[in-house]
């Protein structure tokens, strides 16, 4: 997603500083204007633009808003103000859950907590056999936390085609947004959800008739992936849910500071994107959350699943700080051979699967997602 402040345009937000040396393969990637301040105001933030689940905040009326000065803004996604109001400028088209033609999948919605607007939407292909138990799959959508949603269409394309070409079960997550609700509201509805999805009390016809919780997936794009990053460290203090595999896809992460090879202006942009996500959060882009190889983040050896898939796109500006990551994981002592795998497509850029489902790429990568959860 490209970002930009003022005139000037520069690529998405990016990914996480190393705690060991890593070696990251050198690509060339457009390096973005670095002229931006690396710190947010701390005004509230003002939506114009609200779901169902993100009631506006009250408005602030300063000098700032009135002049409408714009920090950055990603094109046809948001636009955030000096004074801390942000703009949603995407105007997606809400799919209604129902039987997908396409793929044969089936979709409903489940509202998690009515006071809250949480809600999942679960997705079952066609069964070859009534009895049949198929793996489960909680995905997380992406999209900075500031944006997107369960039912918008390109995410229920998506994921129908997911269900379908994976034959599993997936409980798609639809958590609160920033800045109406600042961090960590979105990791706590989802691990909400989570905790919803494998509960033995959890009485859903689809999950405990057609389910097997024993063979649970986590995956997402972007903050999505972000989001499965902190599920497995969550999972990992609480010592459950234990997941069997998880999929990331193009991983939103920051840092502090650039990493080899990383234009410097990268991480300063999703550094303010994740303070204005996060305000008052300690370490600022070095929390472990955004940076989950800072120094006292959790060990990445501890993480609660038994594999891992880290996808990335070759002219994505996050790709640097997704091999770190995968580095990472790949080094961890308690690994078993071959259990992190590594999956970059060629020529493409970030999330260009949601835009371009029916690419070569995106195939590709679809396959090698269904291949990895056939693994086990």
């Amino acid at each position: 997603m490209a970002t930009r402040s003022g005139s000037a345009i520069s690529a998405g937000w990016a990914a996480p500083q190393p705690c060991r040396p890593l070696t990251v393969r050198r690509r060339n990637l457009p390096r973005p204007p670095c002229y931006l301040s690396t710190t947010f105001p701390p005004c509230p933030g003002v939506c114009t633009s609200t779901s169902r689940k993100n009631g506006a905040l009250p408005a602030a009326a300063t000098e700032a808003e009135t002049e409408g000065e714009v920090l950055l803004e990603s094109p046809g996604h948001f636009r955030i103000y000096k004074c801390g109001k942000m703009d949603r400028l995407n105007e997606p088209t809400v799919s209604p859950a129902g039987l997908d033609e396409a793929t044969g999948v089936t979709s409903r919605d489940v509202v998690l907590d009515a006071d809250t607007g949480v809600s999942v939407r679960l997705y079952l292909p066609k069964l070859r056999d009534p009895s049949e138990k198929l793996p489960v799959l909680v995905y997380f959508h992406g999209g900075a936390f500031l944006i997107g949603s369960a039912d918008d269409a390109t995410y229920h394309s998506y994921v129908n085609s997911l269900a379908a070409a994976a034959g599993v079960l997936v409980v798609s997550a639809d958590y609160r947004l920033a800045p109406e609700h600042p961090l960590p509201t979105a990791y706590d509805d989802c691990w909400a959800a989570l905790q919803w999805a494998v509960a033995p009390s959890t009485q859903d016809e689809w999950i405990s008739g057609h389910g097997d919780t024993a063979r649970l997936f986590l995956a997402g794009d972007s903050a999505g992936a972000n989001i499965v990053h902190e599920m497995l460290v969550r999972a990992a203090v609480n010592s459950h849910p234990r997941m069997e595999g998880a999929v990331l896809l193009h991983p939103w992460f920051s840092g502090s500071e650039a990493i080899e090879g990383e234009p410097p202006a990268v991480p300063m942009f999703n550094g303010m994107i994740w303070s204005y996500t996060c305000p008052g959060t300690v370490g600022r882009a070095d929390d472990p959350r955004i940076n989950p190889l800072a120094l006292g983040a959790s060990s990445l050896e501890l993480l609660a699943c038994e594999r891992m898939l880290v996808c990335a796109a070759e002219k994505d500006v996050l790709a640097r700080r997704i091999r770190a990551y995968y580095d990472g994981v790949a080094a961890g002592a308690c690994q078993a051979p071959g259990a992190a795998a590594w999956f970059e497509s060629e020529g493409e850029d970030h999330d260009f699967f949601l835009g371009k489902t029916d690419c070569e790429s995106a195939k590709q990568l679809l396959d090698r997602v269904a291949a990895f959860i056939a693994e086990g």
